[in-house]
């Protein structure tokens, strides 16, 4: 893949990711299929960007009172450790495994997603410290095996849970500071992160989620929900046909 290429679809990851929360699944599938670049390479290099894409999300949001730091603290709690345990079985992880974890990421966000029929809630009940700690170490594993940065994981078990939307998004968008730093760590550690392709997608990535993080305080977030839960059951039906069809010709 060339930067030229690359740019543009990180730019449109960014904003995916600044608007909804969801988008990061997408970048490193793209890297793979149109850039030829090795699946550990590519989650690894999508890992450390995350780092400078969630500290401009986390600052826009911040700067909007869109994130609750209360739980935060106890997400940042779970996912450190759990960030950490992903990114070391990453290398252990078959290059198959990992497509098939993201195939999976792709399919269950955008059904869950498109049929999410409420923009808007309220907690039925108040998350515990417990769990909020557990929501935050299944985030950072989850997050470090896909190469997705934590809201792909986080925003739909928040929303599940009945927590309005735009505090799901503001709470995955500080999460990927954790995330991303603890598996950036383990990964570096084993030699796979290209910092060439990273910095390329950070510089985009930062532009995209800071013109996001504005959309998603002005657009309404049942529209952009419906509109990327249909793109990423697109990619991923595509994804699917293309993990089956490598089965059956290697069978």
């Amino acid at each position: 893949m060339t930067l030229g290429l690359l740019l543009p679809v990180a730019l449109f990851v960014g904003v995916l990711i600044g608007c909804i929360g969801i988008g990061g699944v997408l970048l490193a599938p793209s890297l793979v299929y149109l850039g030829g670049v090795d699946m550990h390479v590519a989650i690894a290099s999508c890992m450390f960007s995350y780092l400078f894409s969630g500290l401009v999300g986390a600052v826009e949001f911040a700067r909007r009172r869109s994130i609750e730091w209360s739980m935060a603290g106890w997400l940042f709690g779970g996912a450190i450790p759990g960030a950490y345990l992903g990114a070391l079985g990453l290398s252990f992880t078959p290059a198959v495994v990992l497509e098939a974890l993201i195939v999976f990421l792709l399919l269950f966000v955008g059904t869950h997603t498109l049929w999410r029929t409420s923009e808007n809630g309220t907690p039925s009940r108040e998350l515990s410290g417990f769990q909020l700690l557990l929501i935050g170490f299944v985030t950072g594993v989850g997050s470090s095996l896909s190469g997705t940065g934590g809201p792909l994981v986080l925003v739909p078990i928040l929303i599940a849970l009945h927590v309005p939307v735009l505090a799901a998004v503001g709470l995955s968008q500080a999460v990927q500071l954790p995330v991303a730093a603890l598996s950036s760590a383990g990964n570096y550690v084993h030699g796979s992160i290209d910092f060439v392709i990273a910095t390329t997608m950070a510089i985009a990535l930062m532009l995209g989620v800071a013109v996001g993080a504005r959309l998603a305080h002005s657009v309404s977030a049942h529209v952009l929900q419906r509109i990327v839960a249909v793109a990423l059951l697109l990619v991923g039906a595509m994804l699917l046909v293309r993990l089956v069809t490598q089965a059956v010709a290697g069978g």
